[in-house]
């Protein structure tokens, strides 16, 4: 039987070699970074994670997160401007904050926040490369507490496999940091959250549950999570359908 360690090393390859597998032709950057966050969960410390993308005028957008509650947060952090997120993005460097209870004067309108949805330490890895800074992952957790220096290291490197995922074939030289391919993306999630929406209220269900049959019927009929996404909002595809696929369980 695997050690614990030993069945986690294989986790951790099997969560490489997918995200490599997405970088390829046409890939979906919305299910690349959802791809994140969720590894981040599984794989790290950390109770929920979300991921915060520069759009291209200069402003953040909630991309990925792994619960409604964790896009609730990240939303508040953008509108308020505040947050390590914001911090994160704004240095380019990671922001740890292991007890928020302590951090009331350095984000005085987000702790009490994040506390009240049972947050209790946050930490922000940038989204990097080279001296460019495009966005931040963030993993909360329930509990105050550092993250160990390997899970520190391990997000570092998914993130960084994320932002080159994102960047890649951009005129990166010419300093043209955003392409129409991440605004797509941004314009994406705009749809994916109304697609969610009508899956809640057809099979009345929570937006973690509608969000999970949407990949689930993805995944299941190699379809983009957008492409599924559009075809729900204008009722190509019949919710039911989707709700059906969704309680199978997810690989």
């Amino acid at each position: 039987m695997e050690t614990s360690e030993s069945a986690r090393e294989s986790q951790l390859l099997t969560a490489f070699v997918r995200m490599a597998d997405t970088l390829v032709d046409d890939y979906d950057i919305v299910e690349l970074v959802h791809q994140l966050v969720a590894y981040c969960v599984s794989l790290l410390n950390a109770d929920a994670a979300g991921l915060v993308l520069s759009d291209q005028r200069g402003g953040l957008q909630v991309l990925a997160s792994s619960t409604e509650e964790t896009r609730l947060l990240e939303l508040f952090q953008v509108q308020t401007n505040q947050g390590p997120c914001l911090d994160c993005v704004t240095t380019g460097e990671p922001v740890f904050a292991p007890d928020l209870a302590a951090e009331t004067a350095r984000w005085p309108r987000f702790v009490p926040r994040a506390l009240d949805q049972g947050f209790a330490s946050v930490h922000a890895i940038p989204l990097r490369l080279r001296r460019e800074t495009i966005g931040a992952l963030n993993l909360f957790g329930a509990r105050p507490g550092r993250l160990r220096a390997q899970d520190t290291d391990l997000a570092r490197a998914l993130a960084d496999t994320a932002t080159i995922g994102i960047m890649q074939e951009r005129a990166i030289h010419r300093g043209e940091v955003l392409t129409e391919q991440l605004q797509n993306a941004l314009n994406n999630r705009v749809t994916i959250e109304q697609a969610k929406g009508v899956l809640a209220h057809a099979g009345q269900v929570d937006m973690d549950a509608a969000f999970q049959a949407l990949r689930v019927y993805g995944r299941g009929n190699n379809a983009r999570l957008s492409d599924v996404a559009r075809q729900i909002v204008t009722r190509a595809l019949d919710p039911r359908v989707i709700l059906g696929a969704g309680k199978q369980p997810m690989s």
